[in-house]
């Protein structure tokens, strides 16, 4: 399998700028530097790259977004830092091996876009690979590779919120952390009201590549699209997070189209020899695949036919002995406490959400919950200002769809009224209060 990222993972040094360098770190930027910002810009669109966070829109495209320098001199590149997904922690791994690869792709974004600072927003939680980073900015500039661009470090404060990119902005403004309804959108008016493109980890550390091999070179390694099938290309390598029911949980890297299936082979297939029950590809908070859908392949489109998507290319697998109605719970549970709270949908509807699922399994299960879910969902899903909402309603939804059975066998005999909604949180019992998370 070609690797481009982790390519020298093996190299126990290569988070030092000197093991970088001699290995062809900054090179790229050097070249990038002799090239204007449109060509460097216009070798990212041939390549095809799509962005890796999660939201798999194509980085070229979005850098054109931005308004021309003579109407808005003063611009930023943000690396999202912020890894907060279940299930995701590729991110982590390449801040930790490869610093420098993405501090390369930051300082290439910003020659892209002509911007005079680049900002890393990194996760509270991720103490470590803070440090690596702190000591990794000091030696690019130390050595004075960072030309005109002033890098700074900031540190989040835990809030799962803060991955998508507007509330980011917000809290790096100093603000609470509530996601921005856009129009305008962060290319025009982001950080402090300024033109500000947001890129993850993974993306901007796969620019020093393309620089350095070419934009078709990256695009030829991935998959070429298929417009018949209105299936956009998605250029280059990804690299996954596995984990869950495997033998060998880690970070393993394949090049776009490859099938769902082989990555999990990768990972030495199922733990104990057990059969799969479910998949889970790309962070909880994309639905969920059964086993006879693990051909799909991984790039931003195909997935869509499976009523999922590609996410963060966080893949949990979970085996035969699991039960989707818990696993529905856990994800839902967790949604509800890092709802930030600003919608009324997602605030109570993800509270409604979890108590149904906590009264399933404790065996107070009715006939009604079923339908209710569903309906509960429907009414959330689109009616909310960011992506952890719509999740909320989404994801619930698809475990019922792909593992009906699941559900059913924890519904009693029908003997309940027909539209027993949960009893609001105020009128609920102390022990039924603790079971629920509170902000």
């Amino acid at each position: 399998m070609t690797k481009i990222l982790t390519q020298h993972f093996d190299n126990p040094k290569y988070h030092e700028l000197e093991t970088y360098r001699s290995l062809g770190g900054y090179e790229a930027l050097a070249k990038a530097r002799n090239m204007t910002p449109q060509a460097v810009a216009d070798e990212v669109k041939k390549s095809n790259l799509r962005g890796l966070g999660g939201a798999g829109f194509p980085t070229g495209m979005k850098w054109g977004t931005v308004p021309p320098v003579e109407k808005a001199p003063e611009r930023f590149v943000v690396t999202n830092a912020d890894e907060s997904e279940p299930g995701c922690f590729k991110d982590r791994v390449l801040m930790t091996l490869a610093p420098h690869q993405m501090i390369e792709g930051l300082l290439i974004a910003c020659h892209a876009i002509q911007a005079k600072w680049g900002f890393i927003f990194i996760r509270g939680e991720y103490a470590d690979q803070y440090d690596v980073l702190k000591k990794a900015i000091a030696e690019m500039e130390a050595a004075g590779l960072s030309g005109d661009v002033k890098v700074r470090l900031m540190r989040g404060a835990g809030a799962y919120i803060c991955g998508l990119d507007t509330a980011l902005l917000e809290t790096m403004e100093g603000k609470k952390a509530w996601p921005r309804q856009p129009p305008p959108f962060p290319t025009v008016a982001g950080l402090m009201a300024k033109p500000t493109v947001v890129n993850n980890v993974e993306t901007l550390s796969m620019l020093p590549h393309i620089v350095a091999n070419g934009g078709q070179w990256f695009a030829d390694i991935g998959f070429k699209g298929d417009p018949e099938k209105k299936l956009n290309p998605s250029g280059g390598t990804a690299v996954f997070s596995i984990s869950g029911d495997v033998e060998k949980p880690g970070v393993y890297e394949f090049p776009m189209g490859t099938p769902l299936k082989t990555a999990i082979e990768a990972a030495g297939g199922v733990k104990g020899g057990r059969k799969l029950k479910c998949v889970i590809p790309g962070g909880t908070s994309t639905p969920p695949l059964t086993a006879e859908e693990v051909g799909m392949s991984m790039d931003f489109d195909h997935p869509r036919a499976f009523g999922t998507f590609l996410g963060a290319g966080g893949i949990v697998v979970l085996d035969e002995t699991r039960d989707m109605v818990e696993v529905a719970h856990n994800i839902e549970r967790f949604l509800a406490h890092e709802s930030c709270g600003q919608c009324t949908p997602c605030r109570e509807g993800s509270e409604w959400t979890t108590r149904i699922l906590e009264r399933i399994m404790e065996g107070g299960g009715v006939e009604a919950d079923l339908p209710n879910l569903q309906r509960v969902g429907e009414n959330i899903t689109g009616k909310v200002i960011c992506a952890l909402g719509d999740t909320v309603g989404v994801v619930v939804r698809g475990y019922m769809k792909k593992f009906p059975d699941d559900f059913k066998k924890r519904i009693p005999t029908p003997t309940a009224p027909a539209n027993p909604l949960p009893a609001a949180a105020g009128a609920q019992s102390a022990e039924r209060r603790d079971a629920i998370p509170q902000k």
